[in-house]
C-alpha cells in the first residue's frame, strides 16, 4: 500500500533525524548480522595468518609440536570463518510480538526421490 505525500514527508523527516544520531547509528550497526560476520571473518583471517606463521616457524626451527599447533590454529580459524560466512547468508529468524516459524521450502525432486517413487510404483503394480 503506497504512502500518501504527507506520510512520505514525515517518513523522510524521521529518516533524516535518525541519520544525525550517532548513538542510534552505532546501535543499529552493532545489531546488524552482516557487520558481526565481517568482524568474525577478519578475526578468522588474522588467526589464519598467525597459524601459518606458527606452522612456518615450527618447520624452520624443527619443532614439530609448534608446526602442528600452527596447523591446528589454521584449521580452527578456517572452520570459524566458514561458519561465520554461512551465518551471514542465513536469514535471521526474529519474532516481533509473537511466535515465528521458518517457512519450509519445497525442494525439487532429487534423483534418489525419483528412484524411490519408481520403486513404490513398481511394488504397487505387482
Amino acid at each position: 500500500m503506497p504512502l500518501s505525500e504527507h506520510e512520505q514527508r514525515l517518513f523522510e523527516e524521521i529518516e533524516r533525524s535518525l541519520a544525525d544520531d550517532p548513538k542510534f547509528a552505532s546501535a543499529v550497526r552493532a545489531s546488524d548480522p552482516g557487520y558481526r560476520s565481517r568482524r568474525r571473518l577478519v578475526a578468522a583471517g588474522g588467526l589464519l595468518v598467525i597459524g601459518l606463521a606458527l606452522l612456518m616457524y615450527g618447520v624452520v626451527s624443527k619443532v614439530p609440536l609448534l608446526g602442528v599447533a600452527g596447523f591446528v590454529v589454521m584449521l580452527g580459524s578456517a572452520a570459524y570463518g566458514l561458519q561465520s560466512q554461512r551465518k551471514a547468508h542465513r536469514p535471521e529468524l526474529r519474532a516481533v510480538g509473537g511466535q515465528a516459524s521458518r517457512r519450509t521450502r519445497t525442494r525439487k525432486s532429487s534423483f534418489v526421490d525419483r528412484l524411490e517413487e519408481r520403486w513404490r510404483r513398481r511394488m504397487d503394480d505387482r
